[in-house]
C-alpha cells in the first residue's frame, strides 16, 4: 500500500516509529523542515517513478498519498 511506503520512508528520515503517522498527520506535526521535505520527495519519487510537486501535495500524509495514488501510472 502507497500509505505503509510513504510512513516507512518518512520513519526513516526522521527516525521514528511510524505507528503514529496517520493520514490526518500534519508534515509540521513531525518536524519536518523544507530540505527534509525535499529529501523525502526525491526518495519517494524514486520509489513511485513520478514527480511529486511539493506545491501540490498539501500538508498532511493523506494529502501526499491522494497525490501519488491520482497521479501513478
Amino acid at each position: 500500500m502507497i500509505i505503509e511506503k510513504v510512513k516507512e520512508v518518512l520513519g526513516e528520515h526522521l527516525d521514528m516509529d511510524t505507528t503514529s503517522i496517520n493520514e490526518e498527520t500534519t508534515f509540521e506535526d513531525l518536524g519536518i523542515d523544507s530540505l527534509e521535505t525535499v529529501e523525502v520527495m526525491m526518495e519517494l519519487e524514486d520509489e513511485f517513478g513520478m514527480e511529486i510537486p511539493v506545491a501540490e501535495i498539501g500538508n498532511t500524509v493523506g494529502s501526499l498519498v491522494a497525490y501519488i495514488e491520482s497521479n501513478k501510472e
